[in-house]
């Protein structure tokens, strides 16, 4: 299952991100096919080297994880501005939230 689930976790991860395996592997301090070859799943990270990974994504572990979050940064930055927001507005927008999931 992992196998599979960390390479295409971590291209979709990077891809949000906008940053290329080669700029991330070197970011890392790692050679410049480091993150292509666990993308091509030639070979796994190391759990010290996870999460280093997970740092430089900006997720914890668990978010890593979270195959219900698809875009953890985007999700963190979402649920930040919603705690800045009023009563009123906070409401207003989780009404418009449940109204735009039951159209689904």
């Amino acid at each position: 299952m992992y196998e599979n689930f960390v390479p295409e976790r971590l291209a979709k991860l990077r891809t949000q991100k906008g940053v290329s395996a080669r700029d991330m592997s070197l970011s890392l301090g790692q050679a410049n096919n480091y993150i292509n070859n666990i993308e091509n799943k030639k070979s796994l990270p190391s759990m010290p080297s996870f999460f280093y990974i997970c740092e430089y994504l900006g997720v914890t572990p668990q978010e890593f994880f979270d195959e219900g979050n698809a875009n953890p940064e985007a999700l963190k930055e979402f649920i930040a501005q919603a705690r800045q927001l009023d009563s009123r507005s906070f409401e207003y927008i989780l009404g418009i939230m449940k109204e735009l999931n039951t159209k689904r």
